[in-house]
């Protein structure tokens, strides 16, 4: 009775944690001030309002946050799918942005996407 409780336990936290948001493919076109558009491609399994990939941010090595992108809707039928920001200022000396992704059940993904800035 034990070993069922613990497998069923174990299969339904795996399957609870198993459904993160990944970033799949980021690419950004930058001015030569570093005024740059980003196009992050996310995919994830959303269910509908309950359970979707709700934002995604651009940050700074030591965490400074210099855009974010809330994804207002499930996108059920359309993965991966891709969403751009503009006019975000990289910092004069930053050549790398990391990119976190976030969905509504698990909030920040462990899936961080660094980002060589040209």
């Amino acid at each position: 009775m034990l070993v069922r409780f613990l497998i069923l336990s174990t299969l339904i936290i795996s399957s609870i944690f198993a459904n993160e948001v990944m970033i799949v493919d980021v690419k950004a076109r930058c001015t030569p001030n570093k005024l740059c558009t980003f196009f992050v491609t996310l995919k994830h399994k959303d269910t509908g309002w309950e359970h979707y990939a709700n934002k995604w941010t651009i940050g700074t090595e030591d965490g400074k946050l210099l855009g974010s992108r809330t994804l207002h809707h499930p996108h059920v039928n359309e993965q991966p799918f891709t969403r751009s920001l503009s006019r975000v200022k990289i910092p004069e000396g930053i050549k790398k942005v990391y990119i976190k992704a976030y969905d509504s059940v698990h909030k920040e993904s462990k899936d961080i996407f660094e980002y060589t800035i040209n």
